[in-house]
């Protein structure tokens, strides 16, 4: 008998993982607009209807599955996740029958940019977290509200930290095309990066083979910096590369979404992934995406 997967955040990658997962699980999914309902139903996923930021609108969610993937994102404000603290409060309710029924299993979906500004150094999962803007501070708060939460009630807690998510329909195009300059090679960040699909694939085996209590970086080989991964989509697509310009004029040319990204550099380790979770990545870097795409355009490919 197939065991039961809610999934939290029934987006784009929700809807990548879903095909690897619906053989293995029934799956549930969290959602708050009926009108996406049938989207849900044609990946397999039965809606249940909710809202992580109406927390008596998650009663539904008590004993309903043996393993949970939390993809939803904090609030765009404040230090901390109320929506992880709605969820983990309506998954440890009684159910209607006046029992607890606890999940076996959690996989949360983090970020890498809980650990700062590295300086361009090499970061393994045991490096200290150092959130420097509210948007990582909810990812700690979240992280260590799910740990805790484990711990407390003998849950298997595994997080994947991710870092930039790249395919072909999240690119930085409308930034290449605005003329959006970036920082000078010898000034520029280190960045990271995993493919969609590659992400849905880590997700998939971490629900398989996940360690309790275990952090993993969801990230590929890449070890570019950001204008170097501008330019590598500015030459694929044909567009012209983006100009560099010095760290001290970024901040008046450089939107402050996009700087706060530039203000942080650090190399992520990804043999975890590798070793425990047996993940070979079908794009191991940017370039090698880019490359197996124009082969499979050119009719050069080879499966």
């Amino acid at each position: 008998m197939k065991k039961t997967l809610l999934i939290v955040g029934c987006g784009n990658i929700a809807f990548r993982v879903a095909p690897l997962l619906h053989k293995r699980y029934r799956l549930l999914g969290l959602c708050r607009k009926p009108e996406n309902f049938c989207k849900l139903r044609t990946y397999s996923i039965t809606p249940i209807l909710g809202d992580l930021d109406q927390s008596r609108s998650l009663d539904k969610l008590a004993g309903v599955a043996q393993a949970v993937l939390h993809l939803a994102p904090p609030p765009s404000y404040g230090l901390k996740d109320p929506r992880t603290t709605h969820l983990l409060a309506a998954l440890t309710r009684q159910t209607s029958a006046k029992r607890r029924i606890l999940p076996h299993r959690l996989v949360y979906i983090s970020t890498s940019g809980v650990y700062g500004d590295c300086q361009g150094n090499w970061v393994s999962e045991n490096c200290p977290l150092n959130p420097v803007n509210e948007r990582a501070w909810r990812r700690v708060d979240a992280e260590k509200q799910i740990r805790q939460w484990g711990s407390r009630n003998n849950v298997h807690v595994s997080i994947l930290r991710v870092p930039g998510i790249y395919a072909a329909d999240r690119l930085p195009l409308a930034r290449l095309q605005q003329g959006t300059p970036v920082l000078s090679a010898d000034e520029d960040s280190y960045t990271n990066h995993i493919h969609a699909d590659d992400l849905a694939r880590i997700i998939a085996a971490v629900l398989h083979y996940g360690k309790p209590g275990r952090i993993y970086h969801a990230s590929d080989d890449s070890h570019l910096k950001m204008g170097d991964y501008f330019d590598l989509v500015a030459d694929y697509f044909g567009l012209p590369r983006p100009p560099r310009i010095p760290r001290h004029q970024a901040h008046q040319s450089i939107p402050s979404a996009l700087m706060s990204f530039m203000n942080e550099s650090r190399r992520l380790t990804n043999s975890r992934i590798k070793q425990e979770l047996h993940i070979q990545l079908l794009y191991p870097t940017v370039a090698a995406a880019f490359a197996q795409t124009i082969q499979h355009e050119s009719g050069d490919y080879l499966p």
